[in-house]
């Protein structure tokens, strides 16, 4: 429940976040925490999420991993309540040159491993008859993006995953949402030529490119009661840069 003093009304309540120790994971992770949520955070080993998170090193791609650590959470905290997949990796290539393996890999960490993370964490939800899950995706899901088969073709199954999932598990009170940045300051957008970066500035209507944390407080959002009667839908954290 919300209130005036509590708006998030998220304190107590237990967050996993996959992929808490990139940048977004982290922010994620931190804004949880800042309004009394307990988070644990599943990444590879030696990437923690946040100061004060429980960190469990887990590869997401590796479904037995998964289903280990999610019930690790379930025994230790007795409830599960939000779930983020936050992972994310790029391997950008024009497709006629884009090796077998780079697709693969981008398949696995973007697409696959929502995918084992959902499965698992859904009939842990179910027994509460509550919770939101929110997936992190990509505006270049929607729109493609010369160089990006791989990464745009995984953010775009991440956003049909969450809408069929939303219809999947309404009806046990759970909501399914994504989260669709535009360009996010990270050390994975660093590695992106800065002519591209430049390009995504021009297209921001708001003068400026995004950070973790914008995305960050939308997860507050669409995590809380704030947002109780919205799922399967694809918010856009954009700046505006794909307004139609």
């Amino acid at each position: 429940m919300t209130t005036v003093g509590d708006p998030f009304g998220l304190a107590g309540r237990v967050a996993i976040v996959a992929g808490g120790g990139g940048a977004i994971g982290r922010a994620i992770g931190q804004r949880l925490i800042e309004v009394g949520a307990r988070v644990v955070s599943l990444d590879l080993a030696g990437r923690d999420g946040p100061a004060g998170a429980q960190s469990i090193a887990c590869d997401l791609t590796m479904p037995a991993q998964v289903d280990a650590a999610v019930q690790g959470v379930d025994r230790d905290a007795g409830r599960l309540d939000i779930v983020v997949h936050a992972a994310g990796i790029i391997r950008d290539a024009r497709l006629w040159k884009l090796a077998a393996d780079d697709w693969r890999a981008v398949m696995a960490t973007n697409l696959d491993s929502a995918f084992w993370l959902l499965q698992r964490s859904v009939p842990i939800l179910r027994r509460s008859g509550a919770g939101s899950i929110v997936m992190i995706s990509s505006i270049n899901g929607e729109r493609g993006k010369v160089g990006q088969a791989a990464y745009a073709a995984s953010k775009g199954g991440l956003e049909a995953l969450t809408k069929t999932a939303a219809r999947e598990v309404g009806a046990f009170g759970i909501r399914v949402n994504a989260i669709a940045p535009g360009w996010i300051d990270t050390p994975l957008t660093a590695q992106v030529p800065e002519e591209a970066r430049r390009a995504a500035l021009a297209e921001t209507v708001l003068g400026r490119l995004g950070a973790p944390d914008d995305v960050a407080g939308a997860v507050l959002f669409l995590a809380s009661d704030l947002s109780r009667h919205v799922t399967g839908q694809i918010l856009r954290v954009d700046g505006g840069q794909l307004i139609g």
